[in-house]
C-alpha cells in the first residue's frame, strides 16, 4: 500500500465530502427528512413547531433511502481510493475503507460539525437561528460519530474489501 496516496486521498474525500454536504444542504433539500434528522432533537422540535411535521426517524423512507445512497456514494469512492493506494486483498481494501470512513467522520463532526454548521447561519433551519447553543451541541455530534458512525462505516468498508477480493 502507498501511505502517502491515503494522505493525498483523504484530503481529496474530504474536499468531495465537503462539496457533496453544500450541495445536499442547498435550498429545499435542506428541510427534508434526509436532512433534518442530522440535527439535535431540541432544533427539530423547534422547527416542527412552526412548519409541517415529517418523519425524521432512521426508519423514514427518506432516511433509508439517503443512507442508502450514501453507502453506494461510499462504496464506489473508497473502492477506487483502495484501488490507487494499492489494496490488493480483502484485508487491505476493508483497513483502507474503514480508515478512510473513520478519517472522514472525524472532519464532519469536529470540523463541519462543531465549526461550520454551528456556526453558519446558512445551515440553521428556519426558525430556529435564535437557537446558538443548541447548535454548539457537541457531545450529539460526537456520539453520533461513535454510533452509528462507526457500526456505518463497517458497511462500505466490507463491501470495498469484497469488491477487491473479487476485481
Amino acid at each position: 500500500m502507498l501511505w502517502y496516496v491515503l494522505v493525498i486521498e483523504a484530503i481529496v474525500f474530504a474536499s468531495v465530502f465537503t462539496t457533496v454536504c453544500f450541495v445536499s444542504f442547498h435550498g429545499e433539500r435542506m428541510y427534508s427528512p434526509a436532512c433534518i434528522h442530522n440535527y439535535p432533537p431540541d432544533i427539530q422540535e423547534e422547527y416542527f413547531k412552526t412548519h409541517a411535521k415529517v418523519d425524521v426517524t432512521n426508519k423514514s423512507k427518506k432516511v433509508i433511502l439517503a443512507k442508502s445512497c450514501g453507502i453506494l456514494m461510499f462504496t464506489t469512492i473508497l473502492f477506487v481510493c483502495a484501488k490507487i493506494a494499492g489494496a490488493e486483498t480483502f484485508q487491505q481494501g476493508f483497513v483502507i475503507a474503514f480508515g478512510l470512513m473513520v478519517w472522514i467522520g472525524a472532519y464532519d463532526t469536529f470540523f463541519l460539525d462543531w465549526v461550520l454548521f454551528a456556526n453558519i447561519k446558512k445551515f440553521r433551519l428556519e426558525g430556529t437561528e435564535h437557537m446558538d447553543k443548541a447548535y454548539h451541541q457537541k457531545w450529539f455530534h460526537l456520539k453520533g460519530a461513535i454510533f452509528p458512525g462507526l457500526v456505518f462505516a463497517l458497511i462500505p468498508a466490507s463491501l470495498v474489501g469484497l469488491l477487491i477480493n473479487l476485481f
